[in-house]
C-alpha cells in the first residue's frame, strides 16, 4: 500500500498491521544487515533470535555509532508515543541511508492483560513478531521470576535450617514476584502450618518488572558482572542491623545459571525489515527503565546511529538513563528527542479529554509550559534536544505553528512526525533534522550531579533541577537510614528517584510545570546489586492491581489459531 493510500484506507488495528508485514527470516537478516554469522545466533523461531555473548564480547575494538535518546514530556491519558516513535526514527533513519539499528525494552504481561499496552510500537511503526514480543518472547522474563523466587525460597529455608547468617526473620526485604497485575498478593502472611512448613512472617509480591534482578540484567555488562551484582542484593538484616547477601548464603551462582540465557540481547525487526533488539524492561519508578546495557552497547557497535528509549516521561525515564544507565556504563549520548502530542500539551494546559479534538490555542498555550521545562532539563545534561511532534488527524495548523515557534523561542527545532500512518517515510523530516543537529551540536554531556556529592545532596539536587521543586523532607528515621548508607562507604551510588509519572510533584493531578512544591521522601531502598539508591516519594505501586474489566476479558484464540483481543 502506498503511503498516500494508507492516509486514507480504513484504519486498521496495530495487530491487524502487524500480521500483513513481510518479515525476513532473523538469521538472514542478520547476516545481511548487521554481518552476524547464523552460527552467533540462538534462533528462537523463524523471526526472532539471540545472539550470543561470545560474538558480543568479540566487538570490544569496533568504533561506537552515535546513540539517540527517545524520551517525552510527562505522560497523559491522550498518549504520547514514545516507543512508536522511537521505531518510527529508525525507520525514518534507515530510509535516509543511515544504518541504525533501535533499542527497545520488552513488554510486562500484566499491562497487556490488564489495560491495553506494550511496548512494540503501533500503527506502522512496530517491531515484529508483535503477539510474540508482548507475550512470552523469548522467556526473558520468566527466567528473571524464576531467579528472582528462587533467592526468596533459599531464604526461608535458610532461615528453616538453622539461620546461620543470624537473618532476622522481621528484617527479610526480599520479594517474590509474578509477571502479572494480583493485588491480593501485595501482602500476604507465608509459612502457615507448622514448623514444617517454616517460620510465619509477613511477605510481598511486586510484579516481575519491579525485581532488582531486572534492574541488573539490564545494567550487567557481561556474564562475571551479573553474577557479582547478584551476590551483593541485600535480602535483609541481622538483628543488629547488618546486612545480608544473597552471596552470604550461596544463592548468586544457581540464579546466574538460570538467568545465562536472559542475558543475551534478543534480535528482530520492525515493519520495514530494520534490526532492533528488544531486550529487559525495568520499571521507570522503582528502577531505571531502560533497556539492557548490553544490547545498547552491542548495537554501538553495529550500527552507525542507535534509537533507544527510557520509561515514563523526561524527569523519571531521561533522568534515570543519563545519571544510571550513561553513568554506569560509560555511554555518551548524542542526542535527545523530546516527543510531544498537541492533546497532551492541551491536557497539561486543563483540557478535559473528552474536549481534546477542538482546537484549543489558549490551554496549548499553557501545557506549552511542560515542554518547556522537560527541554531545559535535558539541556542540563548538555545534550542537544529536538522536539518531535506525534501527529495525531484532530492538530490543526494553528496549533502546530504554536508548538514550533515556541520550540523555536527555546532555541531547538520541532518536527511534525507521521510514524504511525506512514512509517519511516512520516519521519524523513525527523530523521535529517536529528543528523543535522549531532553534525551541528556536539555533545557536552555529562551527568546532573558528581559521584562524590552525598545521598542527600544527590536527591534533593534532582528535585529541584528537574522537578523544580523548593526542597526535598524526610522524617528522622528516613534521614538516619541516608547518613548510615553514606557512613557505610555507599555515597557514590546514584539516586533512583521513584514518584509518580503524572507530574513533576508528588501529586500526579499537579499537571503542566509545577514549581516551589516540596518532595517528600517516604522510603529509601538500597539495591545493591543494581548500585543505586531508590528514593520513593508519595504512593508508588509495585505490584498494579487489574481494572474492573481487565484486558485479558477480551483475549482469546481464534478458530486460525491466532489470538484475537491482544490489540
Amino acid at each position: 500500500m502506498t503511503d498516500v493510500a494508507k492516509q486514507h484506507a480504513e484504519p486498521k488495528s496495530d495487530i491487524e498491521i502487524a500480521r500483513e508485514a513481510t518479515m525476513r527470516p532473523i538469521i538472514e537478516l542478520a547476516d545481511d544487515r548487521l554481518g552476524i554469522e547464523a552460527r552467533h545466533l540462538e534462533p528462537y523461531g523463524h523471526y526472532k533470535a539471540k545472539v550470543s555473548l561470545d560474538y558480543i564480547n568479540g566487538l570490544k575494538d569496533r568504533k561506537d555509532g552515535k546513540l539517540i535518546l527517545v524520551t517525552a514530556v510527562t505522560p497523559t491519558p491522550a498518549g504520547e508515543g514514545k516507543t512508536t516513535t522511537t521505531v518510527g526514527l529508525g525507520d525514518g533513519l534507515n530510509r535516509i541511508g543511515k544504518k541504525t539499528m533501535i533499542c527497545l525494552r520488552e513488554p510486562s504481561l500484566g499491562p497487556c492483560f490488564g489495560v491495553k499496552g506494550g511496548a512494540a510500537g503501533g500503527g506502522y511503526a512496530q517491531v515484529v513478531p508483535m503477539e510474540d514480543i508482548n507475550l512470552h518472547f523469548t522467556g526473558d522474563f520468566h527466567a528473571i521470576s524464576a531467579a528472582n523466587n528462587l533467592l526468596a525460597a533459599m531464604i526461608d529455608n535458610h532461615i528453616y535450617w538453622g539461620n546461620g547468617t543470624g537473618l532476622d526473620p522481621r528484617r527479610i526485604t526480599w520479594r517474590r514476584v509474578v509477571d502479572m497485575n494480583d493485588r491480593a498478593l501485595r501482602e500476604i502472611t507465608a509459612g502457615l502450618g507448622g514448623v514444617a512448613n517454616g517460620y510465619p512472617r509477613i511477605d510481598h509480591f511486586d510484579i516481575t518488572v519491579a525485581s532488582e534482578i531486572m534492574a541488573i540484567l539490564c545494567l550487567a555488562q557481561d556474564l562475571d558482572d551479573l553474577t557479582e551484582r547478584l551476590g551483593n542484593i541485600i535480602i535483609g538484616f541481622t538483628r543488629e542491623r547488618k546486612p545480608v547477601r544473597a552471596k552470604d548464603i550461596d544463592a548468586h551462582g544457581a540464579m546466574s545459571a538460570l538467568l545465562r540465557d536472559a542475558l543475551q540481547p534478543n534480535l528482530v525487526q520492525t515493519l520495514e525489515n530494520n534490526p532492533a533488539f528488544v531486550h529487559g524492561g525495568p520499571f521507570a519508578n522503582i528502577a531505571h527503565g531502560c533497556n539492557s546495557v548490553l544490547a545498547t552497547k552491542t548495537a554501538l557497535k553495529l550500527a552507525d546511529y542507535v534509537v533507544t528509549e527510557a520509561g515514563f516521561g523526561a524527569d523519571l525515564g531521561a533522568e534515570k538513563f543519563f545519571d544510571i544507565k550513561c553513568r554506569k556504563a560509560g555511554l555518551q549520548p548524542d542526542c535527545a528527542v523530546l516527543v510531544a502530542t498537541i492533546r497532551a500539551l492541551k491536557m497539561h494546559g486543563g483540557v478535559d479529554k473528552s474536549q481534546l479534538g477542538k482546537e484549543d490555542l489558549e490551554a496549548l498555550e499553557k501545557g506549552f509550559a511542560n515542554l518547556a521545562r522537560h527541554v531545559e532539563n535535558l539541556r542540563k545534561f548538555g545534550v542537544p534536544v529536538v522536539v518531535a511532534i506525534n501527529r495525531f488527524s484532530a492538530d490543526t495548523d494553528a496549533e502546530v505553528n504554536l508548538v514550533r515557534q515556541g520550540a523555536a523561542e527555546l532555541g531547538v527545532e520541532a518536527v511534525m512526525a507521521d510514524h504511525w500512518a506512514q512509517g519511516g517515510a512520516g519521519t524523513e523530516e525527523l530523521a535529517e533534522t536529528v543528523v543535522r543537529t549531532i553534525a551541528e551540536k556536539p555533545s557536552q554531556f555529562s551527568p546532573l550531579y558528581n559521584d562524590e556529592e552525598p545521598l542527600w545532596h544527590k536527591i534533593r539536587i534532582i528535585a529541584q533541577q528537574i522537578y523544580g521543586a523548593q526542597g526535598i523532607i524526610a522524617d528522622k528515621k528516613i534521614r538516619d537510614q541516608i547518613a548510615s548508607f553514606q557512613d557505610v562507604g555507599l555515597g557514590h551510588y546514584p539516586i533512583c528517584m521513584a514518584k509518580t509519572q503524572y507530574s513533576f510533584s508528588t501529586d500526579p493531578n499537579l499537571k503542566g510545570a509545577p514549581s516551589n512544591h516540596v518532595v517528600p521522601i517516604r522510603e529509601v531502598r538500597l539495591a545493591g546489586g543494581a548500585q543505586f539508591l531508590v528514593v520513593v516519594c508519595g504512593d508508588i505501586m509495585t505490584m498494579p492491581g487489574l481494572p474492573r474489566v481487565p484486558a485479558a476479558n477480551n483475549i482469546y484464540v481464534g478458530e486460525n489459531g491466532q489470538i484475537e483481543g491482544l490489540f
